[in-house]
């Protein structure tokens, strides 16, 4: 194993915090990589690593290196894919919210792929705020207002929200006619990942942002299951318009209070401040700005007069 190979297996297990999790994402033999460390070890004459029957975390010395690895890790990838007709390659992690993947980027996915075909993309799905370093994410794809982080965010989007009912919950509590008298209503309760708590309902009045929590029937922390007991007529719900067409269409689901819309919601993409971007993070971000800006492109032509 020549010196950026052992730099590159260094670096991940220092993010994996584990010899296994790091063999596992670079196809290694665990036994490979336990050699490679302690000839690292060796050959530097210093300890990289504090080991412990649970997990494995980097000495003072181990940080010092690994923020050197980093650096020259970057610096390799960037010259080779300075050259004509070298294009980036190796596994490539991401976590993506699960609406956005199947809506936005699975479809484009293939061209993504015959672009940089030795790209293997591994992609999770999820809407917490994940540790990059520790989990081994090199970016995630997130919607909503962000929290305070250390990582770089770059938004990507804003989707339209819309306020929706099904026909058959229409039927029994009547059509809200405006937002004051939403009185006798009900929602389908949307449980933020971060707080725990039921999200009130947001409408735009006069220019200004009004909240308006209402009883829940039941209370759900996946979109899939927001939507399907919005169709059971369990309640209102407010999401992306993107996410609800097909619903409008089929009359399973009708706008309501269009007057009062949510404001949009910001889609985003995350990675870490501290790591500099490998060539194939750079090209899946650019990839996915340009995914969504042709998106919205479309959706401005489709609602043009």
């Amino acid at each position: 194993m020549d010196r950026f190979d052992a730099m590159r297996l260094f670096t991940r297990i220092v993010e994996r915090r584990s010899f296994t999790l790091a063999a596992e994402d670079l196809g290694l033999p665990r036994s490979t990589v336990t050699d490679a460390l302690k000839q690292l070890e060796a050959r530097l004459g210093v300890r990289l690593l504090q080991r412990t029957t649970r997990s494995v975390s980097p000495t003072l010395d181990g940080e010092a290196y690994y923020q050197r690895c980093l650096r020259l890790i970057a610096d390799l990838e960037d010259a080779e894919a300075a050259f004509a007709g070298v294009k980036p390659k190796g596994l490539l992690r991401i976590d993506v919210h699960g609406t956005l993947a199947r809506h936005f980027v699975l479809p484009h996915l293939p061209a993504f792929l015959s672009d940089y075909p030795e790209i293997e993309l591994y992609m999770s799905e999820g809407d917490r705020l994940v540790d990059l370093v520790r989990e081994g994410i090199d970016c995630v794809l997130r919607v909503g207002d962000l929290q305070d982080s250390d990582m770089i965010a770059r938004r990507v989007a804003m989707l339209d929200e819309v306020t929706c009912a099904a026909p058959g919950y229409i039927e029994r509590h009547g059509l809200p006619e405006s937002i004051e008298r939403l009185d006798g209503h009900r929602v389908v309760g949307f449980r933020s990942s971060a707080t725990g708590g039921v999200l009130p309902l947001e409408f735009t009045q006069a220019g200004a942002v009004r909240h308006i929590t209402l009883p829940a029937t039941v209370s759900v922390n996946g979109a899939e299951s927001y939507v399907t007991a919005a169709r059971l007529g369990l309640g209102l719900i407010q999401a992306p318009r993107y996410h609800l067409e097909a619903d409008f269409a089929r009359g399973t689901l009708l706008p309501v209070l269009q007057d009062n819309a949510p404001t949009p919601t910001p889609v985003s993409l995350l990675y870490p401040r501290s790591r500099q971007l490998s060539p194939r993070v750079r090209v899946f971000i650019d990839w996915v700005a340009r995914v969504f800006a042709g998106a919205a492109e479309r959706s401005a032509g489709t609602d043009a007069p």
